[in-house]
C-alpha cells in the first residue's frame, strides 16, 4: 500500500473537510494556530457604508443589542462567506470580492465619495485602510473582535502545511522553521508571510478552505 501524505493544518477542519483529505489517503493533523474572540464596543459614529473583511468580524456585529439597526446601511466586504453570512442575517450587501485590495479598488473608483465605516480585529492588515487613506476617502474604524496567536509544537513529521491567514503562519513560525514542506495558502496575503522563507508555496484559485483542500489533493493525487 502506498504511504499516505502526512499534512499540518494550521487551523481546525470540520469533518467534512477532514474527510475528502482521508478520501485520498492523506492524513491531517487540524489545530488552532490562532484564536479569535470577540470584543466589546461602542457603535457610534457610524458612516453610510459598512466594511467587513471577515467572518470573525459578522458574528461580533451580530451579537451586538443593535445590530439590528445597522440593517438598513449597505454593506461591502471580502469573502463569499462573509458575504453569505451577511446576506443571510438581513444585511445588504453591495459589493464583494475575493481580497482587501480588490475590494479597496472598487471603492475608491466608484464609490470614493461616500462614506465608511470598518469593522476590523486588532491584528489587521493595512492594505484596506491605507488605500481608502491614499484616495481621501472618508471612513472611520471600529475593533471588533481580537485575534491572538496560540503557538502549538508539532512533533510529527509532515509533507505539507496548511496556511489560512499571516497570523497563522507568524504563529507556527515561533515554534517551528519550515523546510522542505510545501506551503498551501488561502490567498495571496497570507503567501506574502512565507515568501522570505520558502518558494515552495501554492496559492488556492479562490481564498476558500475548501479550495486549499482541493489543491492539496490534486497535488498529491499523482504521487499516492
Amino acid at each position: 500500500m502506498a504511504k499516505s501524505i502526512q499534512i499540518l493544518s494550521t487551523k481546525k477542519l470540520s469533518g467534512e473537510q477532514k474527510q475528502a483529505l482521508t478520501n485520498a489517503n492523506i492524513e491531517v493533523t487540524d489545530t488552532d494556530f490562532i484564536q479569535t474572540q470577540n470584543k466589546s464596543f461602542e457603535l457610534k459614529d457610524l458612516n453610510e457604508n459598512l466594511i467587513f473583511t471577515s467572518q470573525n468580524a459578522v458574528h461580533s456585529i451580530l451579537s451586538h443589542p443593535k445590530a439590528e439597526e445597522l440593517k438598513s446601511k449597505n454593506v461591502f466586504c471580502v469573502g463569499l462567506k462573509t458575504k453569505i453570512l451577511l446576506s443571510e442575517s438581513g444585511f445588504n450587501v453591495v459589493a464583494y470580492t475575493g481580497y482587501a485590495s480588490d475590494l479597496a479598488e472598487i471603492i475608491t473608483l466608484i464609490y470614493r465619495n461616500e462614506s465608511f465605516t470598518f469593522f476590523s480585529g486588532n491584528l489587521r492588515r493595512e492594505t484596506l485602510p491605507q488605500a481608502l487613506k491614499d484616495a481621501e476617502v472618508k471612513f472611520n474604524e471600529i475593533q471588533v473582535y481580537d485575534t491572538s496567536l496560540t503557538p502549538q509544537k508539532i512533533k510529527t513529521a509532515v509533507d505539507a502545511i496548511l496556511f489560512f491567514s499571516p497570523s497563522g503562519v507568524e504563529s507556527y513560525l515561533k515554534d517551528h522553521t519550515i523546510k522542505k514542506e510545501t506551503c498551501f495558502c488561502i490567498g495571496e496575503t497570507t503567501a506574502e508571510a512565507l515568501h522570505k522563507i520558502t518558494k515552495n508555496i501554492i496559492i488556492a484559485d479562490q481564498p476558500t478552505v475548501e479550495d486549499v483542500i482541493e489543491d492539496v489533493i490534486v497535488e498529491y493525487s499523482n504521487k499516492l
